[in-house]
């Protein structure tokens, strides 16, 4: 069991994104007067535009700690002197070799509590059974919602809690696992985005 750390609530984080979200937006520039042309009949077909290929982040692809989360919250981040470290992601005791967990703090400045957690792997439904057994035998609190499973840490041992009361939060679905340092910290992540 990894140790508990301290957090700074999902306030902060949500009043940084309502900051972005509220900015003005741009006066659309005024259309071009229309014009009168004459048509030509081209000689040849023109030839058809290629398809440019898109790429999105799914889960076929490896999450990074800018990725796991939207770019609004990591623009946020950063314009408060923040960076990430990435760290294996742990359920308890196991680790999911394929996931990941980033912590973003000011790793630069003094030693504080300010600090988020985010994290997602991939995960089987037998090691997502036997995880939240161990972590409700350790006084984890279990509740079934539309999204999935939560599985949030005692109030006794949490240190930083949400507007809802709640810490650390695991959220078990078909296939993954997300990690926040709240509960409505899990709403910040957008891994996968396909």
């Amino acid at each position: 069991m990894l140790p508990p750390r301290h957090r700074l609530g999902a306030a902060l984080v949500i009043a940084l994104t309502v900051g972005l979200v509220t900015a003005c937006a741009a006066e659309a520039p005024p259309s071009p007067a229309p014009t009168e042309t004459v048509a030509e009949t081209p000689s040849a077909p023109a030839p058809e535009p290629a398809a440019t290929p898109t790429v999105s982040a799914g889960v076929d692809e490896d999450p990074t700690c800018e990725t796991l989360i939207g770019e609004d919250v990591v623009a946020d981040f950063e314009s408060i002197g923040w960076s990430s470290q990435a760290e294996s992601f742990y359920l308890g005791e196991l680790e999911l070799p394929h996931g990941l967990q980033c912590v973003w703090a000011d790793f630069g400045g003094p030693a504080g509590d300010h600090l988020q957690i985010f994290g997602w792997a991939p995960i089987t439904d037998e090691e997502a059974a036997g995880a939240q057994t161990a972590l409700i035998a350790q006084g984890w609190i279990r509740e079934a919602s539309d999204e999935g499973v939560y599985i949030t840490e005692p109030k006794e041992t949490t240190i930083a809690v949400d507007d809802e009361g709640y810490g650390m939060t695991y959220l078990f679905a078909a296939g993954w696992v997300k990690l926040a340092d709240t509960k409505q910290g899990l709403l910040l992540i957008e891994w996968p985005t396909a």
